[in-house]
């Protein structure tokens, strides 16, 4: 059953009549309170105050203050996290990090990484070696299963072990405490990437012992289409990094000790804000804090409750109503080691999803064969759950994505 305290913020987001969506773990629903703060920040402090409110608005911190916030839902301290550019942009910054707090190693050259991660993080890898080329990086992408032997067997070669905690297409959750701990005992530095598990379930970094971490705030944080990412790393690599003086991983000028003095030498600032490159795109900070300021409020652990009261009810919802249409279930069924996500694989997967969208179920298509649904107990029900299944139903009984409409790919999936 989902608490009442969940259940109570349905009321303060946007979605639209007639439409069920369980795409949250893609791009969230509007929250009511971003359009006001947009609204304000666009009329009010840009409108008026101009360029004096990055003073009087307090512009110039957003990332620091979304950055603080941000900790406090992914189990870290205040001044560990920082809120800028994009989860890509900081993977390169705390790969970049990872190896520079492995300089007195330099045998230590090995980026190990999950095949099944998310493409962008494999690029982001590939690309490094390439620029790196002097340092001869190796990459090491293995299955899910190979994991622990392969961290085993090059642990005294690798320099950092790079994981999605959640898988994105199947919503398989590694388990960050033992993974952080393996690696760790192999003298090698730990980086997770959270696209899925921030606002999803409760994220203990520091109780885990996390070296760094990276994520996005457009899925289930509600930050809104192209909302600035964050990274973190721990104080104790923050202190070692100041103490060395190693520089910024991109050395722009808010990552500068002395942004506004404009030394044509670069100097670089303390702690966390040496992730910082350029200027923060501060309408989209308006809407992303407007979405923290109410997670804030949440309590996680029911909402994690509520996450898998409506993920095992789909579950079994689809695998009762579904029976025999050769939908397979990809999502663990022990909730201990399963994401917000609910995915089935299907040939015609891509299909079926335009034929649910097209009646107002909104889920999303994974290639190859993947049918990935999200479940953001904020404003997702029992009643979406149930009634979802039975559209999901009426679309494999009437073939319906045998329809011409709904073969045609779009140029997003």
């Amino acid at each position: 059953m989902i608490s009442t305290h969940i259940a109570g913020y349905r009321q303060q987001f946007f979605i639209p009549d007639g439409v069920i969506y369980l795409d949250g773990n893609s791009l969230g629903v509007l929250p009511k309170a971003t359009a006001a703060a947009v609204a304000k920040t666009v009329e009010q402090e840009w409108g008026n105050g101009l360029i004096c409110s990055w003073n009087t608005a307090d512009w110039v911190n957003a990332p620091r203050r979304c950055g603080d916030k941000i900790a406090r839902l992914i189990g870290a301290n205040a001044g560990e996290a920082i809120a800028c550019d994009s989860t890509s942009v900081n993977l390169f910054k705390s790969l970049l990090t990872a190896l520079a707090l492995q300089v007195k190693a330099p045998e230590r050259n090995v980026i190990i990484s999950d095949i099944d991660n998310f493409p962008t993080d494999l690029y982001i890898a590939q690309g490094l070696r390439d620029l790196l080329a002097s340092r001869t990086l190796e990459l090491k992408f293995v299955k899910r299963a190979e994991m622990e032997s392969t961290i085993a067997a090059f642990g005294a070669r690798t320099a950092v072990v790079m994981l999605t905690q959640v898988d994105y297409r199947t919503g398989e959750r590694y388990d960050m405490k033992a993974i952080t701990a393996l690696v760790q005992s192999k003298g090698a530095l730990m980086l997770w990437d959270l696209a899925h598990s921030t606002c999803a379930f409760p994220v203990e970094l520091n109780a885990c012992n996390a070296d760094l971490a990276v994520g996005c705030s457009y899925k289930y944080v509600n930050g809104g289409p192209g909302a600035p990412a964050f990274v973190f790393a721990a104080k104790r690599h923050l202190d070692t990094l100041d103490a060395a003086g190693t520089s910024a991983p991109i050395s722009g000028w808010f990552a500068h000790e002395a942004p506004f003095a404009f030394d044509p030498l670069f100097k670089v600032t303390r702690g966390i804000e040496r992730f910082t490159v350029g200027t923060p795109p501060i309408l989209q900070f308006a809407a992303l804090e407007a979405s923290l300021d109410m997670w804030l409020t949440v309590d996680m652990h029911a909402l994690r409750s509520a996450s898998v009261v409506l993920t095992e009810r789909f579950i079994a919802e689809v695998e009762s109503q579904c029976a025999g249409f050769g939908l397979t279930l990809a999502t663990p069924r022990g909730a201990d080691i399963r994401g917000s996500q609910v995915s089935f694989r299907h040939a015609e997967g891509y299909a079926i999803i335009q034929a649910l969208i097209a009646r107002g179920v909104i889920g999303d298509f994974r290639a190859p064969d993947v049918l990935r649904f999200g479940f953001t107990p904020l404003y997702v029900t029992e009643d979406d759950v149930v009634q979802a299944a039975r559209h999901l139903r009426e679309v494999m009984q009437s073939r319906e994505y045998l329809r011409s409409e709904f073969r045609a790919r779009g140029k997003v999936t």
